[in-house]
């Protein structure tokens, strides 16, 4: 058994079952990978994928159990390395951050710019996703920390470092009429008009749905949903409605054919978290990262919340 085969395992279903694309994600053949999972499909005395013909359909019973070991595996091999890289290059590597495209404009182009003047020979990569998406990321290795701005109850392998708080705000020309409404804005008056939100806008649980909710409003015509913010600026500027967006993406110099109103009484601040595996070992530049983007995050405070024990209570 090699970690070359169980690598290569893994890829075929982190890509859909898809072969070619995992030899393309990976820069070998085809047929490479295929000959290797079945060596070791071999070697353990099981299939781990069902095939139809040369295709593969679906992952066996124990084949998702091997996968599953498989990644825990790979992970720790990766955490070595970094121990090993932490002493002999602990300027130098690789960090791969997963957020939002709300993040990645508009909060975290400054703090890139002085990561990478401190780390010159770190290469870093930011990929955007929605929250499930980039959380996702995360807990399968494709990134190494995630920014997300929503609840993340369906990944319990995720620690989250609580960073900070946003709040929304409406976009709309200077001419649109709901800067005629009163002041401050009302929930109602909100309602009242076309709007253009984020696709987890009115997601159950989320401070917008709950808002609406309390004010036993149904939920307004939704004209556009869309997880990019520029795109959602485009159509407010064609006048398809206002847009209800994070207030952090208002730029006074590129947005001055734009007016943002605050409406912070109306939704509940939402949250922002950095996420991240419990037993992924962070290396000393992802420290800094971290504590670049929320300063009350220095490396003690994030390690009591990664590695702090869990203590059961078993109290009636």
């Amino acid at each position: 058994m090699k970690l070359q085969q169980l690598r290569y395992a893994l890829e075929v279903y982190r890509h859909n079952l898809n072969v070619s694309e995992a030899a393309d994600a990976l820069f070998t053949s085809q047929p490479g990978i295929s000959k290797q999972i079945r060596l070791l499909e071999e070697e353990l005395g099981i299939q781990i994928f069902i095939r139809s013909g040369k295709r593969v359909v679906s992952v066996s019973q124990p084949g998702m159990a091997v996968l599953e070991i498989s990644e825990r595996i790979l992970r720790d091999v990766q955490n070595i390395k970094n121990i090993g890289s932490e002493f002999t290059d602990y300027d130098s590597g690789s960090l791969t951050i997963a957020t939002t495209h709300t993040q990645a404009r508009y909060v975290l182009p400054h703090i890139v710019a002085d990561f990478v003047k401190r780390y010159p020979k770190v290469r870093l990569t930011v990929k955007q996703g929605s929250s499930a998406d980039i959380a996702q990321m995360v807990g399968n290795g494709e990134a190494d920390i995630a920014i997300v701005t929503e609840k993340l109850d369906e990944q319990p392998e995720l620690r989250k470092l609580d960073c900070h708080q946003w709040n929304y705000a409406v976009f709309v020309p200077d001419s649109h009429l709901l800067l005629e409404c009163r002041n401050p804005l009302s929930i109602e008056d909100l309602a009242s008009f076309p709007l253009l939100t984020y696709e987890s806008a009115f997601q159950a649980g989320s401070s917008v749905a709950r808002a609406f909710e309390k004010a036993g409003l149904d939920h307004p015509e939704i004209v556009l949903a869309a997880a990019d913010t520029d795109v959602l600026k485009t159509y407010v500027r064609l006048g398809l409605g206002a847009g209800l967006m994070a207030k952090t993406a208002y730029n006074a110099e590129t947005d001055k054919d734009l007016q943002a109103v605050d409406v912070a009484h109306l939704f509940e601040p939402s949250p922002v978290w950095i996420a991240v595996r419990a037993d992924t070992y962070l290396r000393g530049y992802t420290y800094d990262f971290i504590e670049m983007f929320s300063p009350k995050l220095t490396r003690e405070a994030v390690d009591r919340i990664l590695y702090m024990p869990i203590v059961e209570d078993f109290s009636i």
